[in-house]
């Protein structure tokens, strides 16, 4: 037997062998673009370019009419100017102070129901509040302040939509700075209608956003609220309150979608400073509803926001109720969730 010969010395290892990156597999190639999801991001670029170079003082009409109302005033008058006027929000003003003060909605009027039902032995005093005790009456229930935000009228649309959204109000305040005096001065409220509205007329690529709402992911379809006719008012306010929305679809035992009950309606009820009306049922709360009501506006889910922007050039929209075929309720899109989409979908 042949002895073994000497071991080999290991083959030497070079230091490049450390330092060359190991190449990773490739990514497989990205499937391409189908024709409606090519047009559908083209759509939305447009309208994306389109805000950016636009102001909020494009948006706003030749002639207009805009409501102040002075901290100092009664809640009980406040509340008159805005159903005789027929409108639903106005701008606060400090006149002590010379500045902007926020923003008088729905909400605070339902925050005053809240308070008298949480504390209804101060109901004579209801109507000695004014506008600079709202505050105080949130804290005293526990209501979360929605913040105010405000922009300048130049600022690009497209920021005043981010932040508008970001606050989850539903409209914004236009303030600028007078240039002699250097203060405040209120020029209008920007709402997310008015802004989907102008890009309806203004931008003709909308046409291309095709793609069905059931691909887009942007209508709410669980744990919605719902209510009936012969539910009390009082309980849908509770709704409104506490799933934080401002609208409640109204529907039968089997789901079909009849009518929706909106925060606004609550100031018919209460608008001569009397509250008893709050023990009425939904049903009979309606028949109070002013007979320029725009009505229930509906879609399906295989609706494109091509049709849902034809419907803003023709009718005033807060929200769409989404039904099925037979009329039951599906879901709801909101102004809210179109505008989010339009502005940070990929």
């Amino acid at each position: 037997m042949s002895e073994p010969g000497p071991a080999r010395p290991p083959s030497p290892v070079r230091p490049s062998s450390y330092l060359r990156p190991r190449r990773s597999p490739s990514p497989p190639p990205a499937e391409p673009l189908s024709a409606i999801d090519r047009e559908q991001a083209e759509g939305l670029n447009a309208i994306r370019e389109f805000l950016k170079i636009r102001t909020s003082y494009d948006v706003l009409p030749v002639s207009f009419r805009l409501i102040v109302l002075d901290t100092g005033l009664l809640v009980k008058k406040s509340l008159l100017i805005l159903v005789q006027n027929g409108i639903v929000s106005a701008p606060l003003w400090n006149s002590k102070t010379s500045a902007f003060a926020g923003l008088l909605t729905s909400t605070d009027f339902i925050n005053v129901i809240q308070y008298y039902w949480q504390f209804p032995d101060k109901l004579s005093q209801i109507d000695g509040f004014r506008l600079d005790s709202l505050r105080e009456i949130e804290q005293a229930i526990g209501a979360t302040q929605i913040e105010t935000v405000s922009v300048n009228p130049m600022v690009p649309l497209f920021e005043a939509c981010r932040r508008m959204l970001g606050s989850r109000a539903r409209r914004i305040p236009l303030i600028d700075i007078d240039d002699e005096t250097q203060q405040e001065m209120v020029v209008s409220v920007l709402t997310q209608f008015r802004i989907l509205k102008f890009i309806a007329f203004n931008v003709r690529e909308t046409r291309q956003l095709r793609k069905p709402l059931r691909e887009l992911g942007i209508v709410t379809e669980k744990e919605l609220a719902t209510a009936q006719m012969n539910t009390p008012v009082m309980t849908v306010i509770h709704m409104l309150v506490q799933k934080d929305i401002s609208s409640v679809p109204i529907v039968d035992s089997n789901g079909i979608l009849l009518n929706i009950y909106e925060s606004v309606d609550i100031l018919t009820l209460i608008k001569n400073g009397s509250y008893h009306d709050l023990s009425l049922s939904v049903g009979e709360a309606l028949l109070k509803r002013p007979d320029d009501f725009t009505g229930v506006h509906t879609c399906s889910i295989n609706d494109s926001l091509d049709a849902i922007f034809d419907t803003i050039r023709r009718s005033r929209v807060h929200r769409l109720m989404v039904v099925e075929p037979d009329g039951s309720l599906r879901g709801i899109l909101t102004l809210s969730d179109i505008l989010q989409y339009i502005l940070f979908s990929e």
